[in-house]
C-alpha cells in the first residue's frame, strides 16, 4: 500500500515539474512575441509610403505654396535677342552752365530727385551781371522814349509842334522796346529768366524736368565755361530697352511688335512694344539695334542692366502645362511635386517649350494634376531634410 502511494506522488512531481517547466519556457517566448509585433504595428503606423513627402493642407497654407493644376495652354512663340537698359534720351537732359563764371553753391547731389525748375547750383558770372545791366539800361531807354512820345504827341495835338517831331518820337519809342525785348531774351537764355530781379551776377541753374541726377560734374568753387556740362537729369519713370537685332531677323521685328523685356541679374521680366528699329546695320556686327520703351515706375530697370529680349512671333497650343516656378531641380532631374493624399511626391518630368511664363510638359504629368506652384521650393527643402535624416 505505501509503496503503490510513493509512487503515485513520485509520477505527480514529476508532471507538476514538467508542466512548470513549458510554461516557464513558452513564456518569455510569448512576451517576445507580442513585443515584436507591437513594434511591428508601431513601425508601420510611423513610415510613409515610398517617395512621399508629407504635406498637411495648413502645413502647405503656412509654406506659402500655391496649388496649380496642370491644363492645356497657348504659349507664346518667340526669338531671343540681347539688349541693354539704356536712358530714355528723350527724357534726358545735359544741363550746362551757360554762362562763364565760379561756382558758389552746388545745391544737388548724385541720385537726387529733382522737381521742375528746381535750383541746381548757383554760378557768380561777369556775363550775367553785363546782361542784367543791358536789360535795366533798356528799360530806362523805354520809358523815357515813353515820356517823349507822349509829350510829343500832346504837343502835335494842339498844333504847337510839328507832325515830324511826333512822329520822330513814336520811332525812338519802337526802337526802345525793341531794344528790351532783345535784352530780355538774352538774359532769358541764359538764366531763363526775362526780368532784371535777384543778385546782378548770380546764376541759378535750374533742372529743366523732374527727374534724377544721373551724373554731377561740378565743384564748389569751380570755374566753369559756358558749354559745361554740370548735371545730367534723367527721368526714369521711363527707359529704353536697346536690343541687337540680327539682319537675318529684320523681317521679323517692326515697329509695334510686341515684346518681352527678361533682366539677366533676376527674374524680372516686362511687356513692351518695339518703337523703332534703325534703318543702317553695322558694318562689322551685321546687325541693326532695335528699341523698347518700357514703363519704370519702381526704378526696376536700371540703365546699364542687361536683358534678354524675347520678341513674339506667334502662339501655340499645348496639352500639358505648367507655371515655370514649378519646376525644380532635385539629383539631376527636372521635377513637379504633384499632389498626392498625405502630400506630395517628386515627379520627374520632361519639358518643350517655354514662354518664360509657362513651360510645356511632354511627358511625366497630365492634365488634371495637381501640383506646387509658386513656393515649390519649400517642399524641396523639405525632401532634402528627410533625406538627410534616412543618411543617418
Amino acid at each position: 500500500m505505501k509503496k503503490h502511494q510513493i509512487k503515485a506522488i513520485a509520477i505527480m512531481a514529476v508532471l507538476a515539474i514538467a508542466f512548470a517547466a513549458v510554461v516557464v519556457f513558452k513564456q518569455p517566448g510569448g512576451r517576445s512575441g507580442e513585443a515584436a509585433g507591437h513594434a511591428d504595428k508601431e513601425e508601420h503606423k510611423e513610415t510613409p509610403a515610398a517617395g512621399v513627402i508629407r504635406f498637411s493642407d495648413e502645413q502647405i497654407m503656412l509654406a506659402g505654396i500655391t496649388m496649380q493644376t496642370a491644363a492645356a495652354a497657348h504659349l507664346d512663340t518667340f526669338i531671343r535677342m540681347p539688349g541693354q537698359i539704356a536712358l530714355n534720351e528723350d527724357r534726358t537732359a545735359h544741363v550746362t552752365a551757360r554762362a562763364s563764371g565760379a561756382v558758389q553753391a552746388v545745391k544737388a547731389s548724385l541720385g537726387q530727385r529733382v522737381a521742375k525748375g528746381e535750383v541746381l547750383a548757383v554760378i557768380a558770372s561777369a556775363e550775367i551781371a553785363n546782361q542784367r545791366g543791358e536789360l535795366a539800361a533798356a528799360e530806362k531807354r523805354v520809358a523815357y522814349a515813353r515820356s517823349v512820345h507822349a509829350s510829343e504827341k500832346t504837343l502835335w495835338e494842339e498844333k504847337i509842334s510839328a507832325r515830324q517831331d511826333y512822329l520822330k518820337a513814336e520811332s525812338e519809342l519802337r526802337e526802345a522796346e525793341i531794344g528790351l525785348q532783345i535784352a530780355r531774351q538774352k538774359l532769358a537764355a541764359l538764366d531763363g529768366a526775362s526780368s532784371g530781379a535777384g543778385a546782378g551776377n548770380r546764376l541759378q541753374v535750374r533742372a529743366p524736368f523732374g527727374g534724377t541726377i544721373v551724373e554731377k560734374h561740378v565743384a564748389l568753387g569751380e570755374v566753369v565755361g559756358a558749354d559745361t556740362r554740370i548735371f545730367t537729369v534723367s527721368d526714369l519713370a521711363t527707359v529704353w530697352a536697346d536690343v541687337v537685332v540680327p539682319a537675318k531677323d529684320l523681317d521679323i521685328v517692326r515697329v509695334g511688335t510686341e515684346a518681352v523685356i527678361r533682366s539677366v541679374a533676376s527674374n524680372t521680366s516686362a511687356p513692351g512694344k518695339v518703337s523703332f528699329v534703325s534703318s543702317l546695320i553695322g558694318e562689322e556686327s551685321r546687325s541693326a539695334k532695335a528699341r523698347v520703351v518700357l514703363d519704370n515706375p519702381q526704378s526696376a530697370w536700371r540703365p546699364g542692366l542687361f536683358v534678354n529680349v524675347d520678341i513674339v512671333t506667334g502662339s501655340a497650343a499645348v496639352p500639358v502645362a505648367v507655371a515655370r516656378e514649378a519646376l525644380q531641380t532635385v539629383d539631376g532631374r527636372q521635377v513637379v511635386f504633384r499632389r498626392v493624399a498625405e502630400g506630395f511626391v517628386a515627379q520627374a518630368v520632361t519639358v518643350g517649350r517655354s514662354d518664360g511664363r509657362l513651360v510645356e510638359i511632354l511627358s511625366g504629368l497630365t492634365a488634371g494634376d495637381a501640383y506646387a506652384g509658386a513656393g515649390s521650393f519649400a517642399v524641396k527643402a523639405e525632401q532634402a531634410k528627410g533625406d538627410a535624416e534616412h543618411g543617418h
